[in-house]
């Protein structure tokens, strides 16, 4: 089975703060909150940073139980805080509910939660580039 190594996100405008976030076949709308001035008709980014973050967690989570034989039906929690002067995510606190983990297996179940890729990313961020191209606008005078 291969793994997927490398990919592309597409992210395009819908208006107002509304984006559609495009993964393979896969599409996600965000938007912003109405008391932020958007529409709030899907999560917002940051809650998409939570969320992917507790889902890899989830993953990483349930793998461990099937490897371990162990009963299915993690469920993870994420509540974050945000801070100001940078505006970023502050804190995540992840609260996962596993049943049946045993005493003797329950460090091994936590490190195997922190070694899920987005974890690991947010740990040791990646270099991040920023490429500016600049497309003609076609609606100013002159270009009919």
């Amino acid at each position: 089975m291969g793994q997927n190594h490398n990919g592309t996100v597409k992210i395009v405008w819908h208006g107002g703060d509304r984006f559609d976030v495009h993964m393979r076949q896969h599409i996600v709308r965000v938007d912003q909150i109405r008391d932020f001035g958007g529409g709030d008709t899907g999560p917002d980014p940051v809650e998409l940073l939570a969320g992917s973050l507790a889902a890899c967690a989830a993953q990483r989570a349930e793998r461990y139980l099937h490897r371990c034989e162990l009963p299915a039906g993690v469920t993870v929690t994420a509540h974050y805080e945000l801070a100001l002067r940078p505006a970023r995510v502050n804190r995540i606190e992840l609260v996962v509910e596993a049943p049946g983990v045993p005493a003797g297996l329950r460090d091994s179940f936590i490190s195997a939660i922190e070694h899920s890729a987005v974890y690991n990313s947010l740990r040791t961020p990646p270099e991040i580039a920023f490429r500016l191209h600049i497309t003609e606008d076609l609606s100013t005078p002159g270009h009919a």
